[in-house]
């Protein structure tokens, strides 16, 4: 009655399975079979394994279980030890399906096989310092590989540049290449992501992805009994992505990213337009901030500037003054001398002397009102550039500072060889020689040279200062050619030379110091 009633129920249940229609000879297999018997892997995680209660798990229990559901049908788990074993029972019948494996050449001596009900992609596996194998044809390895896979037999026959390393388990294959007792392994991806988190074998990495030996998961099928075979395609085409999707995921809870070297090339060039971007970036803050110090800098510097050449104008009043005296005490005694010649009522035009007194007196008047011009124009602010003798430019110096050359008993030679021209701006250029000859004037009082002597000498394109005042100390010096230190006299010097394409070398030279001063087109 029991029989019956199952009978009845698989009969019932056949004809109402889910959107899944089996024709009638389909149905009346069914009806015979009763009960489907499977082999599987039993060591195959996160794909399938038999736990120790002797029950089926893994992503292709879950698929079976979902092709039962859909043709109400009852699969039976057959437990073996090995896959070695499932590949036995299989060959001799002891089960009617194999879960979950490749088709081969081989394998269809004795199977027939579904329709891919899952697929995978197999990557080889190295250790994390190897780098990725683009051409697994081309390299001379060892690989560690399961024993009866298919990819086993796939990578024996197609390449035999590789030494083959058979293994009982996949944890095996892994091991081996952990200890560097292989260079490689070959995996499923989903397989290689499992182990690697489980075991925590974070050593290693995917190393390649070899084309054309992804894990099309089939269901193998006794081969004397097709229609088997045909029913379980009609429930595989109805397992929906999202279904695979789901069940993975119960397995695989880590995020592997699929890298070739198109991805790293893509990877490498953002990279590089990022830091090319930060570096672009940094460098126009950089050019601004020291656009604003040089700024500052400059703004500092003309204020310094000005400061210096309020104190020289200063000086030159002293100068001035001095020189003034002069002039206002000659026409002081010349005026007492007229009084006195008055009082006696002497007659003036007959004295001679009197006569020489009053050019002296007249000369003094024109020597203030030179050097007052002088001073003047040196103390205006001229923007304008005009073409002068540089002689002139000098004697100009020496009028407006003649008291201080005479009161240092200083010697001045200018040697003119050659009539020197320069178009620049002429106040500008009067303090060229200013500072060079007070400079030397002030060395000579501070090394006590008896007699200071400076010399001038103008050549076709340039010219040439001399003085014998000790000249400057040899780290001075070198910071001063280096350009790493200045006073600031020199600094203007060769801003303003600067401004007509000249410069200045200075060098010690016999007992004192020697300045260049040059056209440097006169060089080109």
């Amino acid at each position: 009655m029991k029989k019956i009633l199952l009978l009845l129920f698989i009969s019932f249940s056949s004809l109402f399975c889910e959107n899944i229609e089996l024709n009638e000879k389909q149905q009346n297999y069914l009806k015979e079979k009763q009960i489907i018997t499977m082999c599987v892997d039993p060591d195959w995680e996160p794909f399938e394994k038999i736990n120790k209660n002797g029950i089926h798990e893994g992503i292709s229990a879950d698929l079976i279980k979902i092709l039962q559901e859909k043709l109400n049908i009852k699969i039976e788990l057959i437990n073996t030890k090995t896959w070695e074993e499932s590949i036995s029972f299989s060959k001799e019948k002891k089960c009617d399906i194999l879960s979950f494996l490749n088709e081969t050449p081989k394998r269809k001596e004795w199977l027939t096989f579904t329709d891919p009900i899952f697929t995978d992609p197999n990557v080889l596996v190295g250790r994390s310092e190897k780098k990725y194998i683009e051409d697994i044809s081309k390299e001379n390895l060892s690989i560690a590989l399961p024993r009866e896979t298919a990819m086993s037999e796939k990578f024996a026959k197609d390449f035999p540049n590789l030494t083959i390393i058979p293994t009982n388990t996949e944890d095996e294959a892994f091991k081996l290449v952990e200890e560097q007792k292989a260079d490689l392994t070959l995996r499923s991806m989903i397989i290689t992501a499992y182990t690697i988190k489980k075991n925590g074998l974070f050593n290693l990495k995917i190393v390649g992805e070899p084309k054309g030996y992804e894990n099309n998961l089939r269901i193998g099928v006794r081969n004397d009994e097709p229609i088997l075979r045909d029913i379980l395609n009609k429930a595989i085409v109805t397992i929906t992505q999202k279904d695979v999707d789901s069940i993975v995921n119960k397995y695989v809870t880590i995020v592997i990213e699929k890298t070739n070297t198109f991805t790293i090339a893509l990877w490498i060039f953002g990279v590089l337009v990022i830091v090319i971007f930060v570096i672009l970036l940094w460098n126009y803050m950089l050019n601004k901030k020291v656009k604003n110090e040089i700024k500052k800098n400059e703004e500092q510097q003309l204020i310094l500037i000005e400061q210096k050449r309020k104190a020289e104008i200063g000086e030159l009043l002293g100068n001035i003054s001095h020189q003034w005296k002069n002039g206002l005490s000659q026409i002081s005694s010349l005026n007492l001398e007229m009084m006195f010649m008055y009082e006696l009522k002497q007659n003036l035009s007959d004295n001679k002397e009197f006569y020489q007194r009053l050019k002296e007196t007249e000369n003094s008047i024109k020597f203030m009102v030179e050097t007052m011009n002088t001073f003047l124009g040196y103390y205006k602010i001229d923007t304008d550039y005009s073409t002068f003798e540089i002689k002139e430019n000098i004697k100009q110096v020496l009028k407006l500072i003649d008291i201080e050359i005479k009161s240092s008993k200083t010697s001045i030679e200018i040697i003119n060889d050659f009539s020197l021209y320069v178009t620049a701006n002429k106040n500008e250029w009067m303090h060229i020689w200013l500072n060079l000859i007070t400079n030397s004037i002030k060395s000579a009082k501070i090394e006590n040279i008896k007699k200071p002597q400076i010399n001038i000498t103008i050549n076709e394109n340039s010219v040439i200062f001399t003085d014998n005042c000790k000249g400057f100390k040899n780290d001075i010096l070198k910071n001063v050619q280096e350009f790493k230190q200045q006073g600031l006299g020199l600094k203007m010097s060769f801003k303003i030379l600067k401004k007509s394409n000249w410069s200045m070398n200075i060098e010690n030279f016999n007992d004192g110091a020697k300045f260049i001063i040059f056209n440097k087109n006169s060089i080109l």
